[in-house]
């Protein structure tokens, strides 16, 4: 925002002719998202009176904000739910599985700034296809003009192996979901205002950790529309499937909003867009994606 009196006068000229009197404190608005959906829906989700008016620039007030993040989460996502005709759910905070020792454990990894990183080792097997395809992901994410997060520990891990650390300095800037339960996911595709993917890379382990993450995200979000991906290689996708069995997460019907990206279809999307990133976007990856079915 800006106070300027020329620049005022040039937009809308003075406000009653040639009177003088002007307006010119100034808003700019970035990156506008069309959401299209009656006022009257708005108002229901805030509690404004039906007959509430706008005049002119208005925000909503932070009592009702509050009120609203007290319960929900991720405006955008419940609006976009509204519109399609899908329920929306209220936050259950208190039937999270992490618990606060694993966040502290989490908060105590420590960013390495680029300059105090020694040299970066050649591309060899000592670089474990974990870091790989975070730093394939990265890229991948750069390419279909989204910003891209990574948990600060393996920032300084990427940067080594491929010197590279074109991520995004802090995740919480236009989120509304509590960053407690996003920040450590392995890679995050993310807007101005909104997450459009999350990304958990599984190459070794039981796959028990990702599914956990995401299932406190389901709990704290549970309105939320963008991707959650399960990423390993393509052999490990029955591992998976077993571990979605477990009563946690099929209470949670994690294995509707848990997809399964294989290593292989992510290299086959890095070859497509090598040198081209034209036509790049989630929607990609999700075709390459699989959608989980258990009994």
């Amino acid at each position: 925002k800006t106070i300027n009196k020329d620049l005022s006068r040039e937009l809308w000229e003075n406000l009653k002719g040639m009177s003088g009197e002007e307006w010119s404190l100034i808003y700019f608005i970035a990156n506008p998202q069309e959401i299209d959906l009656p006022f009257s829906a708005f108002l229901d989700l805030f509690q404004y009176s039906s007959n509430y008016t706008l005049r002119g620039f208005t925000i909503i007030s932070q009592d009702r904000l509050e009120k609203f993040y007290s319960v929900y989460e991720d405006l955008y996502s419940i609006l976009m739910r509204i519109k399609r005709g899908e329920r929306i759910e209220k936050r259950k905070e208190q039937e999270l599985i992490y618990d606060d020792k694993i966040f502290e454990r989490e908060e105590a990894q420590l960013e390495i700034q680029p300059e105090e990183i020694q040299e970066a080792p050649s591309i060899d097997e000592s670089i474990s296809d974990h870091l790989k395809m975070q730093w394939k992901l990265s890229i991948l994410g750069l390419k279909a003009g989204l910003k891209v997060w990574v948990p600060p520990g393996d920032k300084s891990k990427i940067y080594q192996a491929f010197r590279f650390n074109d991520f995004e300095t802090s995740l919480s800037a236009g989120l509304d979901v509590d960053i407690r339960y996003v920040k450590n996911i392995d890679v995050i595709w993310k807007e101005e205002f909104r997450i459009n993917a999350a990304f958990e890379i599984e190459n070794t382990t039981n796959m028990y950790t990702g599914l956990l993450r995401f299932s406190d995200l389901t709990i704290v979000a549970p309105n939320s529309t963008y991707a959650l991906l399960i990423v390993a290689p393509r052999e490990r996708r029955n591992i998976l499937l077993d571990q979605l069995k477990r009563p946690t997460f099929k209470s949670l019907n994690l294995h509707q909003r848990v997809r399964f990206l294989p290593y292989e279809a992510i290299d086959e999307i890095d070859r497509f867009f090598a040198n081209s990133s034209s036509g790049l976007n989630i929607d990609v990856v999700l075709n390459k994606s699989q959608v989980l079915e258990i009994t």
